[in-house]
């Protein structure tokens, strides 16, 4: 057991009680670790360094393992709850939020796709016991973002499995307690018949290849590796990784993402508002330029929150329908969701930026808004989104323009 799973202890090891999950908890158990980030942010951001104690404190408030079923020691956090912890963190830490959020889409495709399957409803067990950590590898090669192609395929010998993965991005590989990860299903497959796998730290080894050194988003140590794996048939997923990718993978992960960078866009406001209310009690009530730039920040992020909560309505109401997951209006929408939320983003952290003036542009000072900027300029770069409207038009004109307010 690592040094990270011997500092978590079960309230039943203490009490003789089995432990009852308390959804009322989870705006407490957040804010201890929004605390925890928020304390460290700067300073993650400035040495490119893994967000451990607001990881940490996540493992100690038990929410790695939050989305997990109570019946496998969970809590059964919906969605709802889940983007409500990316949205808080997203204000604090963009890093931390972005890691939260690429941990809870693994573990989402965990819940949906694992139930029956022994090996993965018992990850689910640990992930909830031992609050583990999951990291995801989707991009490899020059595949760039187009993760429903691999390259590497799944190699066979009897029960056992092998997979030898050039891994681009494994955002916080190094410092995760597992991987899930997508590939050919075998050696004669098609690019894109592909299969997800769950794997553990000790079934894989990682030799780094790509170092990471960005503008943003510095503390997800998103480095590249060569991941070496070797298991057993069991540990892929019963179910083939394009449904999985359609209902689970794809609109979760954009849901999780967009409340971040939504969280993100909320702090810089959040910012311009305290500037601009200074500003203007220094002088004598007068507005100062900026006012107008924080008028608009404001309307952006009404917007993006809307076009969040719009497409989480939508995957709630359906999230257990198959066949609404897979239609081309729902596919299309939580495409555009990700597109739409990203540029929306960076438009009202810019626009929060304009409004405090130099004291924002500035690296100091409690205006500042230069790193909120850096982190959230990812976001439409994150599976670009001009590959993202490439690949969905076709399937945009296929799908019929509303007819009310409401269709």
């Amino acid at each position: 057991m690592n040094v990270q799973q011997a500092s978590f202890r079960d309230p039943a090891e203490e009490t003789g009680a089995p432990f009852i999950p308390d959804r009322s908890s989870f705006p407490q158990r957040i804010a201890a670790v929004v605390a925890a980030a928020s304390k460290d942010a700067e300073d993650v951001d400035r040495a490119a360094r893994f967000p451990q104690k607001a990881i940490d404190a996540a493992r100690t408030e038990r929410l790695l393992g939050v989305q997990i079923p109570k019946a496998f020691g969970g809590d059964g956090a919906s969605i709802y709850d889940i983007t409500d912890m990316c949205y808080a963190l997203g204000r604090a830490c963009s890093s931390t939020a972005m890691i939260f959020a690429m941990h809870q889409t693994k573990i989402a495709c965990l819940v949906r796709h694992g139930m029956g399957s022994v090996y993965h409803e018992a990850l689910m067990r640990r992930v909830a016991s031992e609050q583990m950590l999951l990291a995801s590898s989707t991009t490899e090669g020059q595949n760039g973002g187009n993760i429903r192609f691999s390259s590497a395929a799944v190699e066979r010998a009897g029960s056992e499995i092998s997979l030898v993965r050039n891994a681009t991005v494994i955002s916080y590989g190094a410092q995760a307690d597992g991987i899930v990860t997508i590939a050919r299903r075998d050696g004669d497959a098609a690019g894109s018949d592909q299969v997800l796998l769950a794997i553990t730290k000790d079934d894989y080894t990682l030799e780094r290849s790509v170092e990471w050194e960005t503008l943003g988003m510095r503390g997800t140590c998103s480095a590249g590796f060569a991941l070496k794996f070797t298991g057993s048939s069991d540990q892929i997923f019963p179910e083939g990784y394009d449904k999985i990718h359609a209902q689970t993978m794809t609109p979760v992960a954009h849901l999780c993402w967009s409340s971040a960078w939504a969280g993100i866009a909320a702090a810089a406001v959040e910012r311009a508002q305290a500037f601009i209310r200074k500003a203007a009690r220094g002088a004598g009530g007068q507005m100062p330029p900026g006012a107008a730039h924080f008028n608009v920040a404001k309307m952006t992020l009404a917007k993006l929150r809307a076009i969040i909560t719009a497409n989480l309505d939508a995957y709630a109401a359906h999230e257990h329908d198959d066949r609404a997951l897979s239609s081309l209006d729902f596919q299309s929408s939580i495409n555009l969701l990700k597109v739409e939320a990203s540029e929306l983003a960076v438009e009202t952290v810019m626009s929060a930026m304009r409004a405090c003036g130099l004291a924002g542009y500035r690296n100091d000072g409690d205006f500042s808004v230069g790193r909120l900027l850096r982190d959230v300029l990812s976001s439409p770069i994150m599976i670009n989104n001009d590959r993202i409207l490439a690949n969905i038009a076709s399937a945009s004109l296929m799908s019929a323009v509303p007819a009310s307010l409401r269709d």
